[in-house]
């Protein structure tokens, strides 16, 4: 129950979602689809923080940058200050320093509190220090825009507005004070949104605050702490506009090139094949030229709609000659039947009883011709409309011996030379028995008094040669010796249809019936597919 409410739920939606699909174009389609792929990446480095984590963190490298320069001017000017004994050098180490903050990972502290009231008095050498730097900390500033602070060794201002209160509390001071450079991300307190797209940006009211020690000789004197917010996403943006713009141009470009490939590969050849289609409907066959950018599924749909063609252009040439044909077999029969009763009608009465017995009897035998016409034609659409199935088998050895068995008489034999172990074949036994006995009849009719059936395997298949010692096809009549009402025995009765059932049967299981010249004359080859090997 619960499976039928689904499936009609989701028979609706698709429904309700077909009845608003727009119909487009496949340049639009595919166009959109390029223009989507190459939009993805801008979008991912917006809403994915992809280019504003760069801001971030190109804001960090300058802020560690700042600090370490700045902390390396303190330790030398401290070196250089009297009263300061020389410490014992540490050793150097370089090493690249990693970033260490990520928008999407890294947390976003409340903002900085106030500096708590402290009883400790500042520590001289580093009030000191921090007058004689505070000119470099103001240039600094004017330039880079960041708040610089200064603490001694005990986390307590040197400077700004909280002077003489201590920040040793903080997380990042502590780290600093036990001698390492940390960042973290606290929210901006002063930040007020001036911009309506403000919610694209996680970075816009987030400070990032640096705490960096002040070593001397591998002992810490002091911290400084300086803080920044990062660059502005719109403004980093705008920025880096003419990149950005020349970006997107050299994509759009690139989209125009692709589409006018896809175009030239794809969609025209499609188009052209559906012009090609609505006049093959109208019964005029145009051979819709090659794309010149070759696609194996485009070249592989041109070959395919070429035997499309082919096959009906030689469907409709059938039918045709086919009618032609069936009107013309019907024709002379009745008209004969027709003439009879018109002159039955008009001297029935006065006619003798021998010519009424006459009439008579040539109107059952037109008669019986339409029945048998009618009988043929039947047969051979069955065996025009016929699939073969892929599973059947068939064992050639019992059939011709009923073959022989059924054909053979005083005035014609059948004699079969074939190998013992004979391979199953893949028709239809039936199928196989009504080719054989048309064939053998066929040669029965025209006057042959034996019939050779030999089997021979080659490549993969089974090929029966039918040799008679009849008069053998006339050289002017063997192109039309399949063709459907031909025939040389008219006056016997025939229709001129056996042999093309035949070939329509043979067709229908991937096999061939051809006449074929040899030493013994002109004679019937039939080919199957073997089923089964030896």
């Amino acid at each position: 129950m619960q499976r039928d409410r689904a499936g009609r739920m989701m028979a609706a939606l698709k429904a309700r979602i077909a009845r608003h699909w727009p119909v487009l174009r496949l340049r639009t389609i595919l166009f959109g689809t390029l223009l989507f792929v190459a939009a993805l990446p801008g979008f991912g480095a917006i809403f994915l923080r992809i280019y504003e984590n760069a801001l971030v963190r190109r804001t960090e490298a300058e802020l560690v940058a700042q600090g370490a320069a700045l902390a390396a001017s303190a330790a030398i000017v401290w070196k250089g200050m009297p009263d300061q004994r020389a410490l014992p050098p540490a050793p150097v180490r370089y090493h690249d320093r990693m970033t260490e903050v990520d928008l999407r990972a890294s947390p976003i502290l409340s903002p900085r509190p106030p500096a708590m009231v402290t009883r400790q008095r500042p520590d001289a050498a580093a009030l000191a220090l921090t007058r004689r730097m505070m000119p470099a900390f103001q240039e600094t500033k004017l330039t880079t825009l960041s708040s610089i602070l200064v603490l001694d060794r005990q986390g307590i201002l040197l400077n700004g507005a909280e002077r003489g209160r201590s920040l040793a509390a903080l997380p990042e001071i502590r780290s600093a004070l036990a001698g390492g450079a940390v960042t973290v991300l606290r929210e901006n307190e002063g930040y007020a949104g001036d911009y309506p797209l403000e919610w694209l940006s996680r970075a816009a009211s987030i400070r990032l605050h640096h705490a960096r020690p002040i070593s001397v000789d591998g002992k810490v004197v002091g911290v400084l702490l300086l803080s920044r917010s990062p660059r502005a996403l719109f403004l980093g943006l705008y920025e880096d506009r003419g990149k950005i713009l020349l970006g997107i141009m050299v994509i759009f470009l690139l989209l125009l090139l692709l589409s006018a490939v896809l175009s030239r590969a794809i969609v025209r050849p499609v188009e052209a094949l559906s012009r090609a289609t609505r006049e093959l409907a109208l019964g005029r066959r145009i051979t819709p030229r090659a794309p010149s950018l070759q696609v194996v599924e485009i070249r592989a749909l041109y070959r395919d709609f070429d035997q499309m063609a082919q096959s009906i252009e030689k469907r409709s040439r059938y039918l045709r000659d086919f009618a032609a044909a069936v009107s013309h077999e019907f024709k002379t029969p009745l008209a004969g039947i027709s003439g009879a009763i018109e002159l039955l009608q008009d001297h029935g009465g006065d006619m003798p009883p021998a010519d009424r017995a006459r009439f008579l009897r040539n109107m059952a035998m037109d008669a019986e011709r339409l029945s048998r016409l009618v009988r043929r034609l039947m047969e051979l659409a069955r065996a025009d409309l016929l699939v073969g199935a892929a599973d059947v088998r068939a064992d050639a050895g019992p059939i011709l011996a009923a073959l022989a068995d059924a054909m053979s008489n005083d005035q014609f034999r059948v004699v079969q030379s074939v190998p013992d172990a004979l391979p199953l074949l893949a028709i239809d036994p039936d199928a196989l028995a009504s080719i054989l006995t048309t064939l053998a009849d066929n040669a029965r009719q025209a006057g042959a008094t034996r019939m050779d059936v030999s089997l021979h395997i080659r490549d993969g298949q089974a090929a029966f040669d039918l040799v008679d010692d009849g008069p053998g096809v006339a050289d002017g009549d063997r192109d039309r010796i399949f063709d459907p009402f031909f025939t040389s025995k008219r006056a016997q009765g025939g229709t001129g249809l056996g042999l093309a059932i035949a070939r329509s049967l043979i067709d229908a299981y991937r096999g061939d019936l051809i006449l074929i010249d040899s030493e013994e004359g002109a004679h019937f080859r039939l080919i199957c597919a073997l089923a089964a090997s030896f």
